[in-house]
């Protein structure tokens, strides 16, 4: 029975396929009866939205691919609602873990303070102000992932790291947040999911902190990555919405088993 259906990203070079990053999950979502369909990553481009074959009616639906602004989010839920059906995650819930602001005044003392500001803001002042040894600087989304990193230590750094952003990205996603850097062992880091309520991990043992943050965070379907600190705590990294997420450390076959699981009424 149909509890769940997806859309990924086809492969441009090969309409019938899905794109190769997702080809693993797209497989074994089928192999477990998991309805999915292609959405046409070209006309995508242009805000159309052709699917390789028909949605279902009434299943909910998940999309598993590329990052979305808020426009192409809304322009994939009004397509899916002219095919009689509906997104499980609203744009304001996608919104909501997608773009900082959504989920850190809900989790601010567990993960790094953050100033969120605009991208012509008074960088001067704010670093004045703070006084903080380093700053993490992105935007709502995304961080510079060149080999100059994202890790200012002053505002013309600051200002240095969002001219990238803009270069390399094409614009500045909502606004601008500086991070306060800490030391971090990044070979802690993992990566854990919340669907419906319930809270799966990369292993079968979930920590305490990890179920506090998912009661936290309102929204159907939701990453979120856990580091732990010099003095073995554990911190929260970010909170991610979980159909733009890649799977890190899980396995394909580990993930799917848990859609698979889905069972709202």
């Amino acid at each position: 029975m149909n509890t769940l259906q997806i859309i990924y990203p086809d492969d441009m070079l090969h309409l019938s396929q899905p794109d190769e990053t997702f080809s693993a999950e797209y497989a074994l979502a089928c192999q477990h009866n998991i309805h999915c369909v292609l959405l046409s990553s070209e006309a995508a481009a242009y805000g159309e939205y052709h699917f390789s074959s028909p949605l279902i009616e009434n299943i909910p639906v998940l999309w598993r691919g590329w990052m979305l602004r808020q426009d192409e989010y809304e322009g994939l839920s009004r397509a899916v609602i002219k095919k009689g059906t509906q997104m499980v995650t609203s744009t304001d819930s996608y919104l909501r873990c997608h773009h900082l602001p959504g989920w850190y005044p809900q989790c601010q003392d567990l993960t790094p303070d953050t100033i969120i500001t605009h991208a012509d803001a008074d960088f001067d002042a704010l670093t004045t102000a703070s006084q903080w040894p380093a700053w993490f600087v992105k935007d709502y989304v995304k961080s510079l992932t060149t080999s100059r990193g994202s890790i200012a230590h002053n505002a013309q750094e600051i200002r240095e790291i969002i001219g990238l952003l803009k270069q390399y990205r094409g614009e500045i996603e909502g606004g601008i947040c500086l991070r306060r850097v800490e030391s971090f062992d990044s070979a802690s880091e993992q990566r854990f999911f919340v669907l419906d309520g319930h809270v799966y991990g990369p292993q079968d043992t979930i920590p305490e902190k990890i179920i506090e943050i998912a009661a936290r965070i309102s929204s159907p379907f939701f990453s979120i990555d856990v580091i732990y600190n010099d003095n073995g705590e554990l911190r929260l990294v970010e909170i991610g919405d979980g159909q733009v997420s890649d799977i890190k450390e899980w396995s394909p076959a580990r993930f799917i088993r848990m859609l698979s699981a889905f069972r709202r009424a």
